[in-house]
This record gives structure tokens, C-alpha cells and sequence, in this order.
């Protein structure tokens, strides 16, 4: 199918939606025991996250916010944008990033429900198409870990959000847990419990070696939605998984400031402060407490995070602080900070 025409092949009227959508599913995840101005400022940060330009991964954890609060209309609407985007080689919502390869696998998951909630043949065609590019064609390292980007042979904190829970949510369950522990052994400092950025293969040396607050957050929410995917048959690759989660946000944990926000860079007073590594934190430990994982004790620091995200929420809805788009340098506004508001909000309520 011409994917110019993707977008009339699976017309969204009215009755379409009435007979193939649930209804929202605020209720269901405990949204209704929230506060009025809770759920005014979920509203509001949903609205702008919306209204943001976005590039490969934005799409991505766009959507991925979406499906976690039940919004299942807005998330077919995205996912027929991200398969309209799809590159030749497979590659989803590639608008932004020419080289994106883990970032266009962000997308994923969400194409994936919208292919069982249609029934919708080019859902699944274009879901199948991202998995042959990943399995095989996808420039990897010589152990198997595939790299952040097609032109260069580095690996990125980032990538563990992008990559690994596309692959569980196509049961490719051993080559997740591969790839996170890839990444892994390519970032992680042991005495600090924090990963560096990125890593270069082929200089064998750290482009990005500060532990940058919001690498680490992606990381501990992409293992986090790897655990929930995992089966029960896999209780040792989860259990390693959870002290790796845990291990992260001990580790970070040791840097929060009394706002309960951090630095840019975990263990630098003289970077930036950032929002957006709280709410992924937040968002991590109360899926963590709802799976029976994390310890509830944890959820006391997840509160004072989360109470410090609120109080960035400006009157238009944009989530204040968070490391900013489009150069990421700089306290400023980016879907992926609107997007974890979102998310960290699903995992609160869920836990209600």
C-alpha cells in the first residue's frame, strides 16, 4: 500500500470509532479519584503536549503516554501518522531525524495495539516492517548491541527506552533483556549507580560520559515497561531487571535536591536543574510498587517528586524545567517532559 494513502485506508468516523474503541478508561485507572485541579492540569499538559512539532522518539513517547492513560482514539490517530512517516527500511514517524534507529522503534508499541484493536492489515505490516529492519538489518556492535543512530557506532542511555520495550512488546523477550544489558555494560558506573551517556564503539572512549539525569530516567522507565512485558517463565531475567531499575533510582536518589528536583547532570550542583528525570522516576516507582517490585517505602520520594513536576505546570499546560528542546542543553519545554507528566500521572492514578 502507497503509505500517502495509509491515511484514507482507515477512515475514523464517528460509528468507526463508537463500534471499535472502548470508552476512555479514566475511570478504570483511578483517574476519578483525582483532584479537580489534577485533573485540569492533566488536561492542560495533554492539550500542549498536542499542540508540540515533534520529531521520531517525541512521536514515540507521545503515544506511549497516550495508550498508558486509555486514550485509545488519539493513539490510532497518532500511530496512522507514524506508519505514514515509516522510511523504506522500516523505520517509524522518521520526521526529524534522518539517522534515527533505536528513537524510530519508540513508536512501536503503540502501533502494535493499534494493529490488534483495527484489525487494520497495515498496522501489522508496518509493525512486522520495523521488526525485520531491527533483527536484521540494523547496524549493531560486534556483541549484538544495536546502535543509537544508522551513520555513527555509538550506543546512548536513551536507547533503552527506545529499543528494548518495542522488542517484548513483539515477544522477542531474550534479545530485550539482551539488548538493555548491552547498554548497560557499555554505560553503567557501578560505584555511582548511574550511566553515562553515550559510549563509542569503534574510539572506545565516552562522547557523553556524564551521568545526564534524563538518560538516566529513560533508561529506568524503559526497563520498567520491559518488566511488565516480561512472562513469568523469565522470574530470573526479571529479578535481575528489578535490581537494575532499583539500583538506578537508588542511585539517582542520592542527588535530589530538597525540591525534589535534580541537576541536568545527576552529580553536578552546577548544571542546570531539570524536571523531567523527577517525573520518570516517579512514573518508575509507582509501576514498580503496583507490580510488587519496588518496595512502597519508595513511594514517599515518588510523592515529592511528583509535587515538584505540579508546581512546573504553567498556566498553558507546558511542563516548565525539563531538559529543553530542540538542542537539550537547556531548562526549557519538550514533548518528552509533557509526555512523562502524563505517564507519570497514568502509573499514579493505576495505583489509587
Amino acid at each position: 500500500m502507497d503509505r500517502r494513502n495509509f491515511l484514507v485506508s482507515l477512515p475514523l468516523s464517528a460509528a468507526a470509532i463508537q463500534s471499535t474503541l472502548a470508552a476512555p478508561l479514566l475511570s478504570s485507572l483511578g483517574f476519578d479519584k483525582l483532584s479537580a485541579q489534577e485533573i485540569s492540569a492533566l488536561e492542560k499538559v495533554k492539550r500542549a503536549m498536542l499542540s508540540m512539532q515533534r520529531a521520531t522518539w517525541e512521536q514515540g513517547v507521545a503515544m506511549q503516554a497516550l495508550l498508558e492513560l486509555g486514550e485509545e482514539e488519539l493513539v490510532l490517530l497518532m500511530a496512522k501518522d507514524a506508519v505514514l512517516r515509516q522510511s523504506e527500511d522500516g523505520r517509524l514517524a522518521m520526521l526529524g531525524e534522518e539517522f534515527a534507529l533505536t528513537d524510530a522503534c519508540s513508536p512501536g508499541e503503540a502501533v502494535l495495539w493499534a494493529a490488534k484493536k483495527t484489525g487494520d492489515p497495515a498496522f501489522q505490516h508496518a509493525f512486522d516492517k520495523l521488526l525485520e529492519y531491527v533483527e536484521k538489518k540494523a547496524p549493531r556492535s560486534t556483541d549484538g548491541t544495536i546502535y543509537h543512530f544508522t551513520n555513527i557506532p555509538q550506543i546512548w542511555s536513551d536507547a533503552t527506552y527506545m529499543l528494548p520495550p518495542f522488542l517484548a512488546a513483539a515477544g522477542k523477550f531474550k534479545e530485550a533483556v539482551r539488548q538493555i544489558e548491552g547498554i548497560r555494560a557499555a554505560l553503567w558506573n557501578s560505584d555511582k549507580k548511574l550511566l553515562s551517556h553515550m559510549w563509542d564503539y569503534e574510539k572506545k572512549s565516552f562522547p557523553g560520559k556524564d551521568f545526564w539525569g534524563v538518560g538516566n530516567g529513560w533508561s529506568a522507565a524503559g526497563v520498567t515497561r520491559v518488566i511488565r512485558a516480561l512472562p513469568d517463565t523469565m522470574a530470573a531475567e526479571k529479578k535481575f531487571l528489578i535490581g537494575y531499575v532499583q539500583d538506578i533510582i537508588d542511585g539517582c536518589l542520592k542527588y535530589v535536591r530538597n525540591d525534589g528536583l535534580f541537576h541536568n547532570t545527576v552529580d553536578d550542583s552546577e548544571s542546570f536543574v531539570e524536571t523531567n528525570l523527577a517525573q520518570m522516576l516517579s512514573y518508575s516507582i509507582y509501576r514498580g510498587i503496583k507490580g510488587g517490585w519496588i518496595d512502597r517505602m519508595y513511594k514517599e520520594h515518588a510523592d515529592r517528586m511528583r509535587a515538584a513536576a505540579h508546581a512546573k505546570v504553567d498556566a498553558l499546560g507546558l511542563v516548565q524545567g525539563v531538559c529543553g528542546s530542540p538542542e537539550f542543553n537547556h531548562a526549557g519545554t519538550a514533548t518528552e517532559g509533557q509526555a512523562f507528566y502524563l505517564m507519570m500521572e497514568a502509573a499514579y492514578a493505576d495505583l489509587l
